[in-house]
């Protein structure tokens, strides 16, 4: 049985979710799309992840991206 049948975004992790992000558009053009300080100064992975687990506004943004993004990718 799948626990969480509903959920795009179960088993991915946020790290997973940002490297993808940051190789598909780069630091800079997520900076842009996403208006996040963690994005466009000394941008990050490990900055970037310690801020949006603690910040849900941010990691809904980006939730919100990458779900956008594979899916005009696969398309």
């Amino acid at each position: 049985m799948n626990e969480h049948p509903n959920d795009p975004l179960h088993k991915t992790t946020l790290e997973e979710v940002v490297e993808f992000l940051v190789e598909h558009y780069g630091w800079g053009e997520l900076g842009k799309r996403i208006k996040i300080n963690c994005f466009v100064f000394e941008p990050s992975i490990k900055s970037s992840l310690i801020f949006l687990r603690k910040t849900a506004w941010a990691r809904k943004k980006v939730n919100h991206l990458y779900l956008k993004t594979r899916k005009s990718k696969n398309a």
